[in-house]
């Protein structure tokens, strides 16, 4: 409901809470199969805001990423990532001329690019692409549900991963189903209470939760 009423959060609740009544083995591929349920829910019940003709890019830009990153730097120390995608967001989001700079080369190939390819190795890169589409869009539901079809593209580029694992989801197959069905609910409701905000609004409490969501980033690299 989270994620759906202001674009992204969801997520970042449900890991903190899953340690807490789930084994450490089922946190992983639980947590993907309960965000794809939501990102795709999200965006099924925002259908018609979805903008269209910024997929291919994105996905195009995702498969390379979800291969060149996920072969080529698995084995790499990516514990500063965060750090830099936190103060890209803070940079793009309040300072003119580095947004004017980067908005040069900012392209929807790059963003697909590093959003699953960077996903798959650390947590936390969808605001990415929420973050410049908060830029290029007028429309809150257009920016939610735009970014819930890129993190369904996103999640669903970790499957492999997941399969890797899947074996011990059987023993908690009521559990997920149960918060499968919850995210959906949640989406719904999420979806209802998004509709019936403010616009402008809306997306200023975008920006200063993107913001909050960015120094959460670099604080937990850097404390």
């Amino acid at each position: 409901m989270v994620a759906a009423t202001i674009g992204f959060g969801g997520g970042m609740l449900l890991i903190v809470v899953f340690p807490s009544f789930l084994s450490p083995s089922l946190i992983i591929p639980a947590y993907g199969v309960v965000q794809l349920a939501s990102n795709i829910s999200r965006m099924l019940f925002s259908l018609k805001y979805v903008r269209w003709k910024l997929l291919p890019k994105f996905l195009i830009g995702s498969v390379i990423g979800a291969l060149f990153i996920g072969y080529g730097l698995s084995h790499i120390s990516m514990d500063y990532v965060p750090a830099a995608i936190g103060l890209y967001i803070l940079l793009n989001l309040w300072s003119s001329k580095f947004s004017a700079l980067v908005g040069r080369y900012e392209s929807y190939y790059v963003i697909g690019f590093l959003q699953t390819g960077l996903g798959l190795v650390v947590g936390a890169t969808g605001p990415l692409a929420l973050n410049v589409l908060t830029k290029q869009l007028k429309s809150k539901d257009e920016i939610i549900a735009t970014s819930a079809l890129f993190m369904t593209i996103s999640h669903m580029a970790k499957i492999p991963v997941y399969l890797s694992v899947t074996a011990s989801l059987f023993t908690e197959l009521n559990l997920i189903i149960y918060m499968i069905i919850g995210s959906i609910l949640g989406s719904f409701l999420g979806t209802k209470l998004r509709l019936r905000t403010n616009n402008d609004k809306m997306i200023k409490i975008i920006k200063v939760l993107l913001t909050l969501f960015a120094i959460k980033m670099i604080g937990g690299v850097m404390i």
